[in-house]
């Protein structure tokens, strides 16, 4: 395979992600200010709910494109260790605090505390990938 088209695939694949970064940080404040308003903001409510389910697919498929791109480079998916770790991390979390969505009714916090839990790791997990991510390409 092309090694610049390699170095352009890579470059995508990080601004991709970048993207859905914004998006997770996006949907937590939006979280946030739901969480800490005494009168839920029905708006912000309607938003949070409405991206909610295209995060894990977002972050599937830039999960799944950084496997294709170092399987097309390397030869090995498994050349990164800990950027692989941490992105199936990020996917596995995504989707389960999808899931746990859904079980939120009314103002019960069992599951809402968890909901908020699992996002902050997300945040945190993309942090760690992103100083990965930035390692491999400078």
């Amino acid at each position: 395979m092309n090694k610049e088209l390699i170095s352009y695939l890579r470059l995508l694949h990080g601004a991709f992600n970048a993207l859905v970064f914004s998006l997770v940080l996006y949907q937590g404040v939006l979280g946030f200010r739901i969480r800490r308003s005494e009168k839920k903001p029905v708006q912000v409510v309607r938003r949070h709910r409405r991206l909610g389910p295209f995060l894990p697919i977002l972050g599937g498929l830039g999960f799944l494109a950084g496997i294709i791109i170092v399987f097309l480079d390397s030869g090995r998916v498994f050349k990164f260790p800990l950027h692989f770790a941490a992105g199936l991390t990020i996917v596995i979390l995504l989707m389960t605090t999808f899931i746990i969505s859904k079980k939120i009714k009314g103002p019960e916090p069992y599951w809402r505390n968890r909901h908020f839990f699992l996002g902050i790791l997300i945040i945190l997990f993309y942090l760690v990938q992103i100083i990965l991510g930035l390692g491999m390409l400078l």
